[in-house]
């Protein structure tokens, strides 16, 4: 005679109460690490603006945050107003920098209009405007800040990544590139916005030309390149209507 717990009946019913049991222990855990997950992105999403605008903690050659114990002091330091623009319409939000890129490129692809943070900085006597740009690499999610002064001239960024490939793709986050973007021109002279192309073949490898609108590429990383130009263009274009007013 089998035992009661080789029957198949037993089987579903046990494989059924550890689903609910796990699974009710991991929503508990969800729940309950949601608070401490909120604040680590917030603190996060600081730490990127004020590294785009020069508030950073770099040494020679490495890319390191303002620590995560002072980062909303300095966020506030240096962060004078945090813009959002929708429309025709520029209103001040303290908790702009919460806006969610990914969610507001989806709604205006669905017709509706999306909202653009914009954060002004001062820093020695300056003054930032520094944007969130979000696309798409060779694997996953790329994201990032873009530093400009009044003539959306760069004057730092930040970018970041889900999956690139490591030692590739993944390099974007790397300061030798990050750093190739300080003084790039975003304008033409006429005011006409080009962007600017992570270039395969840029005949300019020591980025010592700041108008021809491009940045050496990284090697064996085109796609993720490719990426990083098309967010650039795509989602910073959105603002020189807002750079144009700072002219009148």
């Amino acid at each position: 005679m089998s035992k009661r717990t080789d029957s198949n009946v037993y089987t579903l019913i046990f494989a059924i109460v550890m689903v609910i049991v796990v699974g009710s222990m991991l929503a508990f855990f969800a729940s309950s690490l949601k608070p401490n997950i909120d604040e680590n992105k917030r603190i996060e999403k600081q730490q990127n603006i004020l590294y785009a605008m020069g508030v950073n903690e770099n040494d020679e050659s490495s890319a390191n945050f303002v620590s995560t114990a002072v980062a909303g002091q300095e966020f506030n330091k240096y962060i004078k107003k945090q813009l959002v623009i929708e429309g025709d319409n520029i209103t001040e939000d303290e908790k702009a920098y919460l806006i969610d890129v990914k969610k507001e490129q989806a709604k205006a692809k669905k017709g509706g209009t999306r909202r653009l943070p914009l954060f002004v900085g001062e820093k020695d006597g300056n003054t930032f405007y520094v944007a969130p740009i979000y696309g798409k690499g060779l694997w996953d999610a790329i994201w990032g800040y873009v530093s400009m002064d009044e003539n959306m001239v760069v004057q730092g960024a930040y970018f970041d990544h889900k999956g690139e490939t490591p030692g590739l793709g993944a390099n974007i986050k790397q300061r030798y590139f990050m750093d190739d973007f300080y003084g790039e021109h975003l304008l033409t002279e006429a005011g006409v916005f080009k962007g600017i192309t992570v270039a395969k073949g840029n005949n300019d490898p020591k980025n010592e030309d700041k108008t021809d609108y491009e940045v050496d590429a990284i090697a064996g990383a085109t796609i993720t390149g490719d990426g990083v130009s098309a967010m650039i263009k795509n989602d910073l274009a959105l603002y020189v209507p807002y750079f144009k007013t700072l002219k009148k």
